[in-house]
């Protein structure tokens, strides 16, 4: 085995570790993602709960 062949043989291996790099970052990007939606659908709910709440509560005052 030659120097080229080393060198090719490293290259391909840099190659693939970084192949497997890109793929990990895109899934954790992807999860970082899921997670971002999952607290803003969880923020809006927060807030629509609240404010029917607080309009419930408007109302029993009003009807005193």
């Amino acid at each position: 085995m030659g120097i080229a062949d080393q060198f090719k043989d490293k290259a391909q291996e840099l190659a693939d570790q970084a192949k497997q790099k890109a793929g990990e970052a895109k899934e954790q990007a992807q999860e970082r993602g899921r997670q971002g939606q999952e607290r803003a659908r969880q923020g809006r709910d927060d807030v629509q709960d609240r404010a029917q709440d607080a309009s419930d509560q408007a109302r029993e005052r009003f009807d005193r």
